[in-house]
C-alpha cells in the first residue's frame, strides 16, 4: 500500500515537472513574440560596452529599423554596435556562421570589434582560440571610409595558417557588414546607395561576339592578370610582416609567376566564342534563371585553385567581389574544362575551371567587378603571410542593350531584393547541404523506417529472444558507427537550449536546417515522444548510449560482475538527471555561452564527435562513466544525462500505451523487474515512462514459454507444455520468485 502511494506521488511529480517545462517552453514563446529578430540582442548583453570600446559606459536601445544599438558615454553616443551576421553572409569553413560584434564610430573608423561566437575546427587542428581572437580584435582602427575608396582592399590580410577560410570570412564580413551600417547610419561622410542617373543596361543576348582570341583579348571580353617572380618578391617586401621578404620565391624575376584570364562566360557571344557552341550548351543547362557563369584560365608556378576546395569544399585563393558583395566559389559550382576553342587562345594553360555564380548573391553581369587573387607565402612551420592582386572587368559595351530607367517603385523594389538576396543565400546554403549529405539523410531515413516497423511490430519481432537481441545489437552498432561516429549526428542539451535562445532573439528555421541528420532526428524524436515516449531515442538512436550498452555486452560476455542498486537510492539517483537539466535551462536564459560550457558534463562532443581526440582531462571523464558502465548499465543514461532528462518530462504524454503487461506482474511475478537493464519497473510491476528506454526485453519475456509464469499457467492449462518439462520450470521459476522476495524485503 505504501508503495503505491509512493508510485502516485511519483506520478504526480512528473506530472508537475511537464507543467514546468510547458511553462518555461510558453513563456519563451511568448518572449519570442516581443523580441527583437536580430543577432545583436541576443550577444550584446554578453559583452560591456566598456570592453567593447573603451570608455564607453552602456548600450542604448537596439534601433527599430536598423539591428544597430548606439554605444553611449557620458549620455552621448560615440558609436553603433552591431552584429555582423545581421547584414552579411558568414558563413564559415563549418557550414555555420561566425558572428562578429563590431563597434564603429561616427567617423566609420572601426571602435573595437569582438569574436563572440562560431563554430569553426580551429581548435582541432591545432590553433588556438586566442589567436583567432586576437587577429579579429586587430580590426580596431580599420577605416571603412577609406576602405569604401579603394572597393574593401585598401587593407592588409592577416591570415592564419589552417585557417584560411575563416579568416576570410571574418575580414570579408566585418568589411561589407560595416560598410553597409556607415552608409544606412551616414557615417564618415559615406551615405546610403541611390540609384545611378543615367542610361540603364542589361545584357543582350544577340549580340555578335569576337571570333579570335587575340580580339577578345583587346575588346576587354577576356581580361588578364600577369605577375612575373620579381613583382611577387617586391609586393611582400612591401608587406609589414619583416619575414615576408625572407623567403622570396625562387627563379629568375621575369620568370611566370602566374599568368591568369577571366571572361564571363555567361554572355551567349563571349561564351560561344571561347567554349564553342557545344560546351556553352552544356553551360545553358548548367545554369539557372539568374545565374552567371565566368571562366578562370591560368598557367605558371603558382595555381589560382589551390588544394583547399579538395579538403573543404571552398576555393580560397580566388574571390569574385563587385561593391559591398563577394562570392566564393565551392567545389560544388565548379567544372573542370579541357580547352579553350577560339582560334590563337594560348595552349599553355595548365589549369582552366567554370565556376558558378549563384542568383543569390545579386550579381550584375553589366556592372564592374573584379577577381581577387589571393597569394600566400610560408614564413613559418605553420605560419604565412598573404597578398591579394586584383583582375579588373566591366563588360564591354557591345554586349550590353539600354532599357529604360527604373522608376521609384523599380528602385525600391532593388533594395528589397538585397534583402531577399541574403535571405536567399541563407535558404541556398542549407539546401546545398541537404544535397551534399544525401547518402547520409537515405541511411537515417531508412534506419527510422526499420525502427519504427519494429515498434509496431513488436509483438512479432519479441517473439524470438534470439532474433530481438541480434536485431537490437546490430541496429545499436549502427547507430554507434553510422550515426556517431561517421555523421556525427549525437543529438545533444545544446540542441536544445539554442533553441530556447532562438525562441527569444529571433526564431529562423535556416539556422538548424544547416545540420541535416540532427534536423531530422529531432523531428522523429517529437514524433516519438507522442508515441513512445523519450525510449525511442535514447534507447535506439543515442549514439553515446549504444556505446555504453555494447560495451557493456562485451563485460558480460567476459563475466565482469553486474551491480544493481537498491530500488530506493537507484530511485533517489534518477533526480540527479533532471536537476542537471533544470540548471543548464536556467543558466541558458541568461548566457548561451556559459551554458554551452556546462554542458560538458555530457561526454558525447569527446566520446563520439571528438572520437577520443581531445585533451586528457576530458577523456579522462568519458572512459570513467564508460568505465562505470562496464558493471552498472547505462549508468549515464539513468543518472546523468541532462537530454535524456529533458526528453523524460513530457514522457507521460504519449498518446499510447505499446508496453503489454498482465495483471500478475510486479504481485507475485519480478521477471521483468529483475531483468530490466534500467531498473525502470518499480517494485509493483508498473513501467515508468520517464526511464524506460523500450529495449523490449519486457516484451520478450510477455510471451516467453520458459519464463513468464503466466504464458506457462496458460500452455499447461491447454496441455501444450510435456510433464518432464513442467516440474523444473515451475520449480525455478518459484525459487526465482522467493529469491527476488527476500531481495526486495532487504532493499527496504
Amino acid at each position: 500500500m505504501q508503495k503505491r502511494l509512493v508510485n502516485r506521488r511519483l506520478h504526480a511529480c512528473s506530472k508537475a515537472m511537464s507543467g514546468l517545462l510547458i511553462g518555461l517552453i510558453l513563456m519563451l514563446f511568448s518572449a519570442h513574440a516581443s523580441a527583437k529578430s536580430s543577432l545583436l540582442a541576443r550577444y550584446i548583453g554578453e559583452v560591456p560596452a566598456g570592453t567593447l570600446v573603451q570608455g564607453a559606459e552602456a548600450y542604448g536601445p537596439i534601433r527599430e529599423d536598423l539591428p544597430v544599438a548606439p554605444i553611449l558615454k557620458a549620455g552621448q553616443t560615440i558609436g553603433w554596435a552591431f552584429i555582423t551576421s545581421d547584414f552579411v553572409g558568414t558563413t564559415g569553413y563549418s557550414g555555420k556562421p561566425i558572428h562578429v560584434l563590431v563597434a564603429i564610430g561616427t567617423d566609420a573608423v572601426l571602435k573595437g570589434v569582438r569574436l563572440v561566437k562560431h563554430s569553426e575546427p580551429i581548435v582541432l587542428i591545432g590553433i588556438p582560440q586566442a589567436r583567432v581572437e586576437k587577429l579579429t580584435a586587430g580590426y580596431k582602427g580599420l577605416d571603412l571610409a577609406a576602405e569604401a575608396k579603394a572597393g574593401g582592399s585598401g587593407h592588409d590580410l592577416n591570415i592564419i595558417s589552417g585557417a584560411t577560410v575563416t579568416i576570410m570570412v571574418i575580414d570579408d564580413s566585418i568589411v561589407r557588414s560595416g560598410l553597409r551600417v556607415a552608409r544606412a547610419l551616414g557615417l564618415g561622410g559615406l551615405a546610403p546607395k541611390v540609384a545611378a542617373a543615367g542610361p540603364h543596361f542589361e545584357v543582350n543576348p544577340d549580340a555578335p561576339g569576337a571570333q579570335d582570341w587575340l580580339t577578345l583579348s583587346s575588346d576587354g571580353s577576356v581580361r588578364r592578370l600577369s605577375l612575373d617572380v620579381g613583382q611577387i618578391n617586391q609586393a611582400f617586401a612591401q608587406l609589414k610582416d619583416p619575414r615576408a621578404n625572407e623567403r622570396p620565391a625562387q627563379g629568375e624575376p621575369d620568370r611566370v609567376f602566374i599568368d591568369m584570364h577571366v571572361a564571363l562566360v555567361s554572355i551567349p557571344a563571349i561564351g560561344k566564342a571561347l567554349l564553342g557552341p557545344r560546351e556553352f550548351a552544356n553551360l545553358v543547362s548548367w545554369l539557372k534563371d539568374g545565374e552567371q557563369a565566368i571562366v578562370v584560365m591560368g598557367r605558371g608556378s603558382y595555381s589560382f585553385k589551390g588544394s583547399g576546395y579538395v579538403r573543404g569544399g571552398l576555393f580560397d585563393r580566388i574571390q569574385l567581389i563587385q561593391g559591398d558583395t563577394s562570392v566564393r566559389f565551392r567545389d560544388r559550382d565548379h567544372r573542370r574544362l579541357g580547352d579553350i576553342l577560339v582560334p590563337g587562345a594560348p595552349q599553355s594553360f595548365k589549369e582552366i575551371g567554370l565556376f558558378k555564380i549563384p542568383a543569390s548573391s545579386g550579381f550584375d553581369p553589366t556592372k564592374p567587378w573584379r577577381m581577387q587573387l589571393l597569394v600566400q607565402r610560408d614564413v613559418g612551420a605553420i605560419e604565412r603571410v598573404y597578398t591579394t592582386f586584383d583582375v579588373h572587368y566591366q563588360t564591354p559595351a557591345g554586349y550590353l542593350r539600354q532599357i529604360a530607367a527604373a522608376s521609384p517603385a523599380t528602385e525600391a523594389a532593388e533594395v528589397a531584393q538585397d534583402n531577399e538576396a541574403e535571405r536567399a543565400a541563407k535558404t541556398a546554403l542549407w539546401q546545398r547541404i541537404w544535397r551534399d549529405r544525401a547518402f547520409e539523410i537515405t541511411v537515417l531515413a531508412v534506419m527510422l523506417l526499420v525502427l519504427t516497423a519494429a515498434f509496431f511490430f513488436q509483438t512479432t519481432l519479441t517473439r524470438s529472444a534470439e532474433l530481438t537481441f541480434w536485431f537490437r545489437t546490430s541496429f545499436l552498432t549502427l547507430t554507434l558507427v553510422f550515426i556517431g561516429w561517421y555523421a556525427n549526428a549525437q543529438l545533444s542539451i545544446v540542441n536544445l537550449m539554442a533553441l530556447f535562445s532562438s525562441m527569444q532573439t529571433g526564431f529562423t528555421w535556416e539556422t538548424f536546417l544547416l545540420d541535416p541528420l540532427v534536423f531530422i532526428l529531432w523531428f522523429s524524436v517529437a514524433a516519438s515522444l507522442v508515441l513512445w515516449g523519450r525510449g525511442a531515442y535514447c534507447g535506439w538512436l543515442c549514439p553515446f548510449g549504444a556505446l555504453q550498452e555494447l560495451t557493456n555486452h562485451i563485460a558480460r560476455y567476459f563475466k565482469v560482475p553486474q551491480w544493481e542498486l537498491p530500488w530506493g537510492l537507484n530511485e533517489r539517483l534518477w533526480a540527479v538527471k533532471y536537476m542537471l537539466f533544470l540548471g543548464l535551462l536556467g543558466v541558458s536564459l541568461a548566457s548561451i555561452d556559459q551554458a554551452e560550457r556546462l554542458a560538458e558534463v555530457e561526454p558525447f562532443k569527446t566520446a563520439i564527435v571528438l572520437k577520443f581526440d581531445r585533451s586528457w582531462p576530458f577523456v579522462l571523464y568519458a572512459v570513467v562513466l564508460l568505465a562505470i558502465g562496464l558493471f552498472v548499465e547505462r549508468f549515464y543514461c539513468r543518472y546523468l544525462c541532462p537530454l535524456g532528462a529533458a526528453l523524460a518530462i513530457p514522457a507521460r504524454m504519449r498518446t499510447f500505451d505499446w508496453l503489454k503487461r498482465y495483471r500478475a506482474c510486479g504481485d507475485p511475478c519480478k521477471v521483468c523487474a529483475s531483468d530490466c537493464m534500467v531498473q525502470a519497473i518499480n517494485p509493483i510491476g508498473e513501467i515508468s515512462p520517464n526511464e524506460c528506454l523500450n529495449c523490449m526485453n519486457c516484451q520478450v519475456l510477455y510471451q516467453s514459454k520458459t519464463r513468464c509464469p503466466v504464458v506457462i499457467k496458460k500452455l499447461k492449462r491447454r496441455g501444450l507444455l510435456a510433464a518432464v518439462a513442467e516440474e523444473p520450470t515451475e520449480r525455478w521459476l518459484n525459487r526465482a520468485l522467493r529469491k527476488l522476495k527476500t531481495k526486495e524485503s532487504s532493499n527496504v
